[in-house]
């Protein structure tokens, strides 16, 4: 993609990040590092670092680059502080044309309908300008905002894996859904 990628809803601002933002995603990291470890896998004392969140958001705009993955933060309008994130990632072309949604919302924007917004404008960009027919998103069944969020999104279930991903050090089952792009 050679233009920056950058998506408005009513109260967000959703971006790639540039290596000046790691500061931002420091912060966010540092300040919901309980809140997300039940829904991410282990991280190490080093993922808070600024030197990792520098890694981190140079090796993002590289899968963006590869369209290979989109690691998007969701930022107050402003951009002085990060709401969440989402990735598309694991991006597969040819005849799929697909690839899976993660999701985490920092603990002081739950439950004010962010997540919803940002997602839907997602979703839209996705199945629009980076042309996906199909997004799949998992959810550990006992996440049950999660499972409510896909749904008001229009994401079905379309399966259970047993022991699916590893999750703050435990192998978690997932509820595995999919929303498919409506036309084309």
């Amino acid at each position: 993609m050679n233009e920056p990628i950058r998506m408005r809803t009513a109260r967000t601002v959703i971006r790639l990040l540039d290596v000046e933002d790691a500061a931002l995603l420091r912060t966010y990291r540092v300040e919901n590092r309980e809140h997300l470890a039940p829904w991410e896998p282990l991280r190490s004392d080093a993922h808070y670092t600024m030197d990792a969140c520098r890694a981190a958001i140079e090796a993002g705009g590289e899968a963006a680059r590869a369209d290979r993955g989109y690691p998007f933060a969701i930022l107050t309008p402003d951009a002085s502080d990060m709401i969440g994130s989402f990735t598309f990632a694991n991006v597969v072309r040819g005849v799929f044309q697909a690839c899976h949604l993660g999701y985490g919302i920092a603990r002081k924007y739950e439950g004010q309908g962010l997540m919803f917004e940002a997602l839907d404008a997602a979703v839209r960009y996705g199945f629009g300008p980076l042309d996906f027919h199909r997004i799949m998103a998992n959810h550990m069944p006992r996440n049950e905002r999660s499972g409510r969020l896909l749904a008001r999104l229009g994401f079905e279930k379309e399966g259970y894996a047993r022991r699916y991903l590893k999750i703050d050090g435990v192998w978690e089952d997932h509820v595995l859904t999919a929303r498919i792009r409506s036309q084309g």
